[in-house]
This record gives C-alpha cells, sequence and structure tokens, in this order.
C-alpha cells in the first residue's frame, strides 16, 4: 500500500505547498522529487556522523562512563528507537518538510509545535558550527601526519580552535555549493563518502579486535556497572547525541518518491550507527587503556590508529574523520534548510526562507542564510579556546535540548495515534507505547543530567566544564524559540498560530490531525 497526500496548495505567504505522494512535483514551486531509499539511508547516515562520533565521542563518554562504551551505546539506542517509531508513524501519514515542527504543532500546540522547530534549527545550527571546527581540526592532524606542521609564520595546532575553525568553514562553504545543487547530487557524493569511511573504520576496529592487549570483558555491556546515576545521565545524553541526525532523513519526505523510502531510510541508519558504535566502542577497549581513551577526545581515533598501524597506514582513519566531518556538515544544511522553508511556508518565519533556486528547486536562499549563521556562531565559539572544550560544551548543551524534541514528537505520535489502541494493539504499540516510553526515558534522563549540571557549582563562569555555563546554553536555545513564536504569533500573525494553515490542508484534500490518509494500492 502506498500512502497518498495531496497537495495542501498555496499558503498566506506566497510560499510553495507539499509535495504529492505521487512522486511528482505539485507545481512550479514544489521542490522536486529525486531521491529514493537508498539516498535517504545516505541522508541518514551522513547526518548521524558515525566516524565522526567515534572519532571524538568515544573518548568524551569514556571520561563519563568508564570501561562501559558498548553498554551505554545500547542503552541509549532503546528510547531513540522508541522515538523514531514515533517518526515513521507520523512521515506515513503527513511527509512534510516541516517534519516535527509540523507534527507536533497539530497534535500538541502550536507553540510546542514552533518551539520544537526552532531548536530544531538552532541545535542543527550550533552543531555544524562545532562540526566546521571539528573538520578543520582533522586537516590539521592529517597534514600533520604528511609532515606538514607548520605554516609561514604560524604552527599548526589540530587542538587550536582559531586555525581549525577557519579551515572548516572553506569546507563548509564547498558543502553548501553542493548542497544547492540537488539532493541526488549530494547524495551521490555521500554515498561515496560513506563507503570510504565506513570501510576504513570496520578495516581498523576490526583488526583492534584481534591485536589489542586489553582484557575483554562481558561487563563493558553491562549497563548496571556505570559507576553513578549522574554517569548514566550524561553518558546517556552523550549517546542520544551520536544518534542523533536520523530524523534528517524526514525532513526530505515531500523529496522522496515515496514517503515510507524515508521512514525505511532513517531505521536502517539507525540500526546500522548500533552496529558501528557497539563494534568501534569494544574495539576501542580492546585497544585502549581507559584513561588514554579519556584524555585523547577530539584526536581519540588519531590515537587508536596510531596504536595499530604506521604511517601511512595510520593516516587512513584521519581521512575517513575528515570526510565524515565534512559529510556532516553537507548533511546538517540540507534538513535545516527544508525545516526554515516549511516554517516560512507556513508564514511562522519570512518569506525569504521560501525562495527556491530557479533551476535546482531547493531551498537555496536558506539554505545561505544557514550557512552564514553557523558560520558567525563558529566565530563566536572562538572565545572557547581548545577544540576539546568546545566539543564537550556543545555536545552536552545539544544533548539535553534534543532529549526534549525528542520527547515532543514521541507525545505528539502518542496522542495522535492513541486511537490504535483499541483499533489495531499491534500498531499501537508501535505508534503510542514506544514512543512514550522513549520520551519518558529521554525527559528524566534530560532532567536529571540539568539539575547536576545546576547543583555542580554555586558561580558561573565561561568555561566548557561550568555547569551552570552548560545549562545557560539550552536554556537561551529554548527562551530564544519562545521569543520567536512571540514575534511569529503577534507581530507576523501567522495563521500556523490560529489553525488556519490546518483547515487550509483540509480543504486542500489533506488529511486532518489524528487520521490516516486515503491510500491506494
Amino acid at each position: 500500500m502506498a500512502t497518498t497526500v495531496k497537495d495542501r496548495g498555496p499558503v498566506p505567504d506566497g510560499g510553495s505547498g507539499g509535495g504529492s505522494g505521487d512522486g511528482s512535483s505539485a507545481g512550479p514551486d514544489a521542490m522536486r522529487k529525486s531521491v529514493g531509499v537508498g539516498a535517504a539511508v545516505v541522508i541518514a547516515a551522513s547526518s548521524t556522523a558515525a566516524t565522526t562520533s567515534i572519532g571524538i565521542g568515544l573518548g568524551l563518554m569514556a571520561g563519563v562512563v568508564g570501561l562501559h562504551l558498548p553498554a551505554i551505546m545500547l542503552l541509549a539506542f532503546l528510547p531513540v528507537l522508541g522515538i523514531a517509531c514515533g517518526y515513521g508513524r507520523l512521515n506515513r501519514v503527513e511527509p512534510d518538510a516541516g517534519s516535527s515542527y509540523r507534527w507536533v504543532g497539530k497534535a500538541l500546540n502550536p507553540w510546542l509545535g514552533f518551539l520544537t522547530g526552532w531548536v530544531n534549527i538552532v541545535t542543527t545550527v550550533v552543531f555544524m558550527a562545532y562540526t566546521t571546527t571539528v573538520t578543520g581540526s582533522a586537516i590539521i592532524q592529517l597534514a600533520g601526519t604528511a609532515g606538514l606542521h607548520a605554516l609561514p609564520g604560524v604552527r599548526l595546532d589540530p587542538d587550536s580552535s582559531f586555525q581549525c575553525t577557519l579551515i572548516g568553514m572553506l569546507v563548509l562553504l564547498t558543502a553548501t555549493v553542493v548542497a544547492v545543487r540537488g539532493l541526488d547530487l549530494a547524495a551521490k557524493l555521500q554515498k561515496y563518502l560513506l563507503v570510504f569511511e565506513y570501510a576504513v573504520l570496520i578495516a581498523f576496529c576490526g583488526y583492534g579486535l584481534f591485536a589489542g592487549d586489553q582484557p575483554f570483558s562481558l561487563s563493558w555491556y553491562d549497563p548496571f556497572e556505570i559507576p553513578s546515576a549522574a554517569a548514566l545521565a550524561q553518558g546517556m545524553v552523550l549517546a542520544v547525541f551520536c544518534y542523533w541526525g536520523f530524523e534528517s532523513v524526514f525532513s526530505v519526505g515531500e523529496e522522496v518518491h515515496d514517503p515510507k523510502d524515508a521512514t525505511r531510510g532513517g531505521f536502517l541508519s539507525l540500526l546500522l550507527m548500533l552496529g558501528l558504535f557497539l563494534f568501534a566502542g569494544t574495539a576501542f577497549q580492546r585497544v585502549l587503556p581507559i584513561d588514554e581513551l579519556a584524555d585523547n577526545g577530539a584526536t581519540g581515533l588519531a590515537y587508536f590508529a596510531d596504536k595499530l598501524a604506521d604511517q601511512p597506514l595510520a593516516a587512513l582513519p584521519l581521512v575517513a574523520l575528515t570526510f565524515s566531518a565534512a559529510a556532516s556538515l553537507q548533511a546538517a544544511v540540507i534538513p535545516t534548510a527544508r525545516g526554515t522553508y516549511a516554517m516560512g511556508r507556513d508564514g511562522t518565519l519570512g518569506k525569504v526562507w521560501t525562495r527556491l533556486h530557479p533551476r535546482h528547486r531547493t531551498p537555496a536562499a536558506g539554505t545561505w542564510l544557514i550557512t552564514g549563521i553557523a558560520l558567525a556562531l563558529a566565530g563566536l565559539a572562538l572565545a572557547i579556546p581548545t577544540v576539546t572544550e568546545l566539543i564537550a560544551a556543545t555536545v552536552n548543551a545539544i544533548g539535553i535540548v534534543v532529549a526534549l524534541y525528542y520527547a515532543l514528537v514521541a507525545i505528539a505520535s502518542a496522542v495522535r495515534f492513541r486511537h490504535l489502541l483499541r483499533e489495531n494493539p499491534v500498531e499501537g504499540l508501535k505508534a503510542v507505547v514506544a514512543p512514550l516510553l522513549g520520551a519518558i526515558v529521554l525527559l528524566l534522563v534530560g532532567g536529571y543530567l540539568a539539575w547536576t549540571f545546576y547543583d555542580s557549582t554555586d558561580h558561573f563562569e565561561l568555561t566548557a566544564y561550568n555547569g551552570w555555563f552548560e545549562l545557560t546554553v539550552p536554556v537561551l536555545m529554548l527562551a530564544s524559540g519562545l521569543a520567536a513564536a512571540a514575534w511569529s504569533r503577534w507581530v507576523r500573525r501567522s495563521p500556523y498560530f490560529t489553525g488556519a494553515t490546518d483547515r487550509a490542508d483540509s480543504a486542500a484534500g489533506t488529511e486532518p490531525a489524528g487520521t490516516e490518509p486515503a491510500t491506494t494500492a
């Protein structure tokens, strides 16, 4: 059965309507349907950036949970899987460039919907800013392995935020050019990058499992041996951050040939990430003692490779890390531009976000605007002097907010499809119970971690490890979202907040919230 969703028609600000479900464009202002399930997997996998998460994230998590990296990755996968069930069901009913923004707004409340869309955009822009620096760091590390340690008058330092950010900015600009050219071109490029990354990662980690001299223990997979509740909460947030990005594929639901392809892509990428994280976590702990693993943060993958091979082979994981970071920059700007496009289409953001490239039919103006904001934020982040500190501060802040908006989408799924508990209990388990359990876990974990940050100090300090600073960042993200929502509601007078866009959907033939769309064989 193929889901059929009709075009929502014109909107007040002159933006485009949603795509049709038959694989054709809805009109001259519609984005082009250009990708299938393979490209959807590539987009989701590139967004999660497994090689980058493994290369810089495992060291951070090891400093929190000790020798239980596989356990925390497996434990975090369970609520994320429940969240993915909610995303998949919502996408099946209503594929939309705004995805979570539209779904939460319809099922729960327009203010919560706007806040979900806003923090999704803000966290991704923050991610792009810090990944810009990570990309530059990987390039400088790679240059060092080739014997290039200095430029005229400047010694290259892979932990210098300033140097790494400048180099990463050039990569981000290049990635944006490709993203504007269209999803099909971006997915093709990312596919080749992923094949290389995963081949190198699997080869080195596979060798590490046998060559490592650290004794293997089944306790590595036992979450009950994680040292404390605080370590469990922070480890869960960091691990959820590693899985973060699978949902990006749902923002291109209007550009895939069949909305189910986006759902399949999201689930396949999640399962792929789980396998890679368990495999790599075990291999890293076989090769590196816990203190060495925890102490090498942003350069963890390079240190791991140096333990296993001599140059030039040891440089291959660094090449893979560079490719992964660059691909994740491109994969991040794509869904974010679609989210702002949907919000502009509803009148909650300005018309500029709805402008499509005349040839490639991509939201080009929004793509460049997001890149510009990310570049500016990357410049501001230079206040944090080292890459390792920047990563620690960013990941904790983003992790709390991601846990919140994942939970909101899951609750929206549970509310919208609650009738399935009576009509089809099996589907109800997938669309209501699993997402709701995932939401509860993430809210508890995020809330507990926020409390530990608040309780960890009695003063504010602009440092990556100050609890009040780490808590201030997500608070500012949420507060800015509420302010932007108020501006949209009372100054822009967006029909999104009054339900007018939903009534327009119904008039155009789109199914109302809480119902299944018509299906055809």
